[in-house]
């Protein structure tokens, strides 16, 4: 315990000493969690919104109406077998002519509508949307389906937005975690290069590597935390900020955000592992060469 309290106080004392350079390797180590946290939540989002959607969007499959009833029900194996169809449910002209009715009828307009009107066909569910222009293609080619209704503009816009915000994330991820490590290691090498002669006259007098080591860990820990706890406290805010503006907006309806408190366990967890990764890093790079004495 007292070699704890003194490596916690040593490395306090040495984020204090250098004061705008222990701002900066904060601050820098915020905008690389923000940056991260921002652009992996908006992946996480997209992807969920378009598992709803997957769950939600239908290809449908019209049927030839020269087909017999017999003829149109037997189509059904064959659709089932197709690369990427998770179901394969047929609709009769009788009932697409009930939900029709059941939707749209107002005052019994529509009480006597004629099913012949109808064709039948059948309601598809994908097993991932990204199959869906390979499904649709192959739909087309089915002797027996005169026409195919898929609403792909609207798949691809959630596939190309999870790619991008994924791609964007791991990039940004990827320099910032350099950015933050060579800042912190440079906050730290400003504290050992004044204590250098210290440290060298510890070495001589029997201190082991770890022993001098501590307090510059505790130092990089220290930043690392306090860098992860902004930055998550920032974080939360700029997404309720976003989730209410996007449930205010009538045009942004369709759009489910997670609540946040369902995901900040995971969101601090990946915060403060990041944040002690970076800290601890780079103090270790700092305090690595004037060990050689």
């Amino acid at each position: 315990m007292r070699n704890f309290r003194y490596f916690f106080r040593e490395g306090v004392g040495n984020m204090l000493s250098h004061g705008f350079m222990s701002f900066a390797a904060i601050g820098v180590t915020v905008a690389c969690l923000l940056i991260m946290g921002t652009f992996s939540l908006v992946a996480y989002n997209a992807n969920i919104n378009l598992q709803d959607l997957q769950k939600e969007n239908a290809v449908v499959a019209f049927v030839d109406e020269s087909l017999t009833d017999e003829e149109a029900q037997g189509l059904q194996s064959q659709l089932s077998g197709i690369s990427g169809v998770a179901d394969c449910t047929f609709v009769s002209r009788q009932e697409a002519r009930d939900e029709y009715v059941d939707q749209y009828n107002e005052d019994d307009l529509y009480s006597d509508l004629d099913p012949t009107i109808f064709r039948h066909r059948y309601v598809m569910h994908l097993t991932d949307l990204k199959l869906m222009d390979q499904v649709v293609q192959q739909l087309d080619e089915t002797e027996g389906i005169a026409k195919v209704r898929a609403d792909q503009d609207i798949s691809n816009g959630f596939i190309t937005v999870r790619n991008i915000a994924s791609v964007i994330s791991i990039a940004l991820i990827a320099i910032l975690l350099i950015i933050s490590v060579f800042i912190i290691s440079n906050t730290i090498k400003l504290t050992t290069f004044d204590r250098r002669d210290e440290i060298a006259i510890m070495k001589m007098v029997g201190a082991t590597d770890g022993f001098i080591r501590w307090p510059f860990v505790y130092e990089g820990l220290l930043l690392g935390l306090i860098g992860a706890v902004v930055a998550f406290g920032l974080q939360w805010l700029l997404y309720a900020a976003v989730s209410q503006g996007i449930a205010n907006s009538d045009t942004m309806q369709l759009l489910r955000v997670v609540d946040f408190r369902q995901i900040w366990a995971p969101v601090a967890a990946v915060f403060a592992g990041v944040g002690i990764l970076v800290g601890v890093g780079g103090s270790l790079t700092a305090i690595r060469k004037f060990l050689r004495v």
